[in-house]
């Protein structure tokens, strides 16, 4: 095993004020060259879950292997060295790499870069990150972008706002999908209106049409990201879920989702929530059947207990008949705050 150490890029821009620039983002279900993961290494921030958290995301990435090749980010000798005992086999295999570098954790969806093509080049897209509004300050967050686009060794280019990347979700015909809950929350950039959002998104990410949703579920300490409520399939077509069981939480912010879509020209796609899910203390948690990932036509689908599971499998395979949709157990990964989409960031092939 090598020693631990903190990549260093060896091919790092940072192109800041850029103009005249031609964007294109590539929707998810485009395809893959890898994928991004991240590993616990915070025992912490995860309590008594993390190794079950550790053992989903085992179960998780040994099946993504299979379909595309995985990076994993390591911030930590100790997560190396945990990862390695882990994969070993895989990386054997040439399908599981792991890489070290800066992590506050595993959250790579929002502390990771958004890869693009811009001027006909690829490139990563790093934002400004401030632990989630505050709330979750960790050590090698604000590195872990400018790290992977290192290892990558892709042009980087760096955006003065703040933004993480569970916030947003695009199809491939200039639309972006979000919240005004977390993008337009006082605790990411003061003083922005949707006005001066739209115009930095629009800038950033090449769309001509922002799509504004409300508010993300009951409890999420995201304050509200778009990946756990709406996620684009298809061009003009979402996913969106509706309430399962009398006391499902969540049940009239599902139906204004719903509604806010077909304002905005969307085509929703309904599938079951999972339901009422609680934490020790009696409080419902943000579970979402929304946070799946889709890479090299698979769809990994968190799921959570056995009642409302099967219904939401059903309903994928019926809405998205030309993929393999894989269900993966995710509880334990959730205690951490998300699941399989918030902890992932696909490389598209080029």
């Amino acid at each position: 095993m090598p020693p631990f150490f903190f990549v260093i890029s060896i091919k790092l821009w940072h192109w800041a004020g850029m103009k005249n620039n031609t964007i294109s983002i590539s929707p998810e279900w485009a395809p893959h060259a890898a994928v991004w993961a991240g590993w616990p290494h915070l025992l912490a921030e995860w309590g008594s879950p993390f190794q079950a958290a550790r053992d989903q995301i085992s179960v998780f990435l040994k099946a993504l292997c299979q379909v595309v090749p995985v990076k994993v980010a390591c911030g930590s000798r100790e997560a190396y060295g945990s990862a390695f005992f882990a994969f070993e086999a895989e990386i054997q295999a040439g399908q599981i790499s792991l890489h070290t570098l800066p992590s506050g954790d595993i959250w790579l969806r929002d502390t990771g870069p958004i890869f693009a093509i811009q001027n006909e080049q690829p490139c990563a897209l790093g934002f400004k990150f401030n632990g989630w509004g505050g709330k979750f300050v960790m050590s090698g967050d604000t590195m872990t972008s400018g790290a992977i686009a290192g290892v990558e060794q892709t042009k980087f280019v760096s955006h003065d706002f703040i933004l993480e990347g569970g916030a947003i979700d695009l199809d491939d015909d200039g639309r972006l999908l979000t919240t005004r809950q977390c993008v337009l929350n006082p605790n990411r950039n003061s003083g922005w209106t949707e006005a001066s959002a739209e115009a930095a998104l629009k800038a950033a990410f090449g769309v001509s049409q922002v799509i504004w949703l409300g508010d993300g579920l009951l409890n999420d300490h995201t304050d509200g990201h778009v990946d756990n409520i709406a996620r684009f399939i298809a061009p003009g077509m979402a996913l969106c879920q509706t309430a399962s069981g009398a006391d499902d939480p969540n049940a009239q912010i599902y139906k204004t989702i719903e509604a806010d879509l077909r304002d905005a020209g969307i085509t929703p796609v309904l599938i079951p929530s999972p339901g009422r899910l609680e934490d020790a203390d009696g409080h419902p948690i943000p579970a979402s059947h929304m946070n799946f990932l889709i890479s090299n036509k698979h769809v990994f689908l968190p799921v959570y207990e056995d009642r409302y599971g099967p219904k939401a499998v059903a309903a994928f395979e019926a809405a998205m008949p030309g993929y393999k949709i894989v269900p993966q157990k995710a509880n334990a990964i959730l205690t951490g705050g998300g699941s399989f989409h918030c902890m992932t960031q696909q490389v598209p092939k080029i």
